[in-house]
């Protein structure tokens, strides 16, 4: 669980100082004994009690504070912990630290430390601490729903659910195994059907849009020949001056990103070189950029000829500049009117509705989306096989999987990067 996990630990777990409120709270065998030494008597378990916190070590008045305690195992980290909701100012603050801190037995939390001990001590899954590690950076509606989701538990529960049927059909399949001499008894034992009807569940899961986009925000790569009105489509998209606009072909030689919410939904602009040959070497960088970053958008605004067009699946065809005219097919866009720029909005929402979980529906990052490939995999494998030996071999591997996706197997390695995502006090 990392170092000094039998450590009692503190941490601010508010907002950085000055507030109206701060909360500090400790989590650990050492939580009540140093509570009493600042506040006396500590209030009943999940009762708010209203307490001077005194500084042990001269008696002086730290902060009068509503103290809360929760006993183990019924906490968030499922240890003892006490929580300070105290005055705001930064001294304050920092006089109810050190008093802690030089309590017996209490450090500093490491970053997400609180959140570890509750996957540790099985208060949640890794799945929940995952969504937990959105939820903490959502910024947006959307965003926020989707870790809600999975922080509160919807995922692990399915994953759970899941388990207990391979469990069954695990069983079942010994079963089969011992009576493998007896062409009746083995026969009767029907594995197939449920095997498939599992594996079909998975698929719906698998097949379903994944959290990435929506974590990091739908990739709209804005390409096209030089002076076609990029950086110009851009700065209107993100209603701010963003990109460096002139008529100078060759401007944009580098790949400007801008985060952006329309409607509520994270996007990411891009705005890249003009492609066109070029001698010039630091241009030539910038197109080469520009091309890389065509093939990975999510989608793609093209703002040149048409024939002359990428292959790509989420291609829209811009027409740009059509305040000044001309014929080239594709939707008509102009950054200095305001002409069809509703229309575009419109269809990178419609693009985005395709490629985005919707409402709280369940979605996978890229880690748990493999896992259950795999799982689904050996399910189907599963499926097409007579020998219950074999068969109870894939049902294993099956559970496996899904065992990694919670947290219950093979994935320590995962676990500094994850919780080095939180803040000291979560």
């Amino acid at each position: 669980m990392g170092p000094g996990a039998s450590d009692t630990i503190v941490a601010l777990s508010s907002g950085r100082p000055p507030a109206a409120i701060a909360v500090v709270r400790t989590s650990g065998p050492a939580a009540f004994v140093a509570a009493e030494a600042l506040a006396g008597s500590l209030p009943k378990p999940r009762r708010a009690g209203l307490r001077r916190l005194i500084y042990p070590r001269d008696g002086s008045l730290i902060d009068e504070a509503l103290v809360l305690r929760f006993d183990a195992p019924n906490s968030s980290t499922g240890e003892n912990i006490v929580e300070y909701q105290c005055h705001g100012g930064r001294a304050t603050v920092d006089a109810l630290l050190k008093a802690l801190l030089e309590q017996p037995g209490i450090r500093l939390a490491e970053p997400g430390e609180f959140t570890r001990r509750g996957l540790a001590n099985g208060r949640i899954d890794l799945t929940e601490a995952e969504g937990l590690a959105d939820l903490l950076m959502a910024e947006t509606e959307l965003q926020r729903r989707s870790a809600m989701a999975r922080a509160g538990g919807a995922l692990r529960s399915c994953l759970e659910g899941w388990r207990e049927r391979l469990l069954a059909l695990a069983a079942q399949a010994e079963v089969a195994i011992d009576y493998a001499d007896e062409e009746e008894g083995a026969a009767s034992v029907d594995l197939q059907t449920p095997i498939r009807a599992l594996g079909a569940e998975m698929a719906a899961l698998v097949d379903a849009p994944r959290v990435e986009p929506l974590r990091d925000g739908i990739r709209v790569v804005v390409a096209g020949p030089p002076n076609a009105g990029k950086s110009s489509l851009v700065n209107a998209l993100a209603q701010s001056e963003k990109a460096i606009v002139t008529h100078i072909a060759g401007t944009t030689r580098d790949v400007i990103e801008i985060p952006i919410a329309i409607a509520g939904v994270p996007f990411v602009l891009v705005d890249t070189a003009g492609l066109r040959d070029s001698d010039d070497a630091v241009e030539c960088i910038g197109i080469d950029r520009a091309r890389n970053e065509a093939e990975r958008a999510d989608i793609l605004l093209w703002l040149g000829d048409s024939g002359e067009a990428p292959d790509h699946l989420g291609l829209i065809d811009v027409a740009a500049k059509s305040d000044l005219g001309g014929s080239r097919s594709g939707l008509p866009v102009s950054s200095m009117t305001g002409e069809g720029m509703g229309r575009l909005t419109e269809a990178l929402l419609e693009r985005a509705g395709q490629l985005l979980p919707q409402g709280d529906e369940l979605a996978l990052d890229r880690r748990q989306h493999e896992l259950l490939a795999d799982s689904m995999e050996a399910l189907r494998r599963a499926s097409n096989l007579q020998d219950p030996v074999l068969l109870a071999e894939e049902l294993r591997a099956a559970r496996v999987a899904i065992d990694k996706i919670s947290g219950c197997a093979g994935v320590e390695e995962l676990l500094d990067a994850l919780f080095g995502r939180f803040c000291l006090g979560k």
